[in-house]
């Protein structure tokens, strides 16, 4: 007897609305905006339709900030313009999660700016 994995992909928005709003957990508690939405990609990016997606998309725009927040320090010492940067990606990581969260809900694509594709 043969045995065939029927996984069926099931529709969650609000699970990719969730996953989009954890990025702000930075905000709250100072750590998990990396940690918490990639936990939750890896464990249901099998399961959930447009969850490789987002997470991957996530993932990528946290990894981006991180990047930004290394080259912004030192350039700190450059006429302050790394005070400029650190501005603007405190903004953008604080917008644009929830503007995802909303283009999720509503079933679109996500759209994250400034995003170094890391994974592909």
């Amino acid at each position: 007897m043969e045995v065939i994995n029927q996984s069926v992909m099931r529709t969650d928005r609000q699970l990719l609305v969730i996953t989009h709003l954890t990025q702000l957990l930075h905000y709250v508690i100072g750590f998990g905006g990396l940690i918490t939405p990639l936990i939750i990609w890896l464990t249901t990016r099998n399961n959930v339709e447009e969850m490789n997606e987002h997470g991957k998309s996530i993932v990528n725009f946290q990894l981006s900030l991180i990047l930004y927040i290394i080259i912004s320090i030192p350039s700190i010492l450059l006429l302050g313009l790394g005070i400029l940067g650190l501005i603007a990606v405190g903004i953008l990581g604080f917008v644009m999660p929830i503007v995802n969260a909303i283009r999720a809900n509503n079933g679109e694509a996500p759209s994250y700016f400034m995003t170094i594709r890391f994974i592909s």
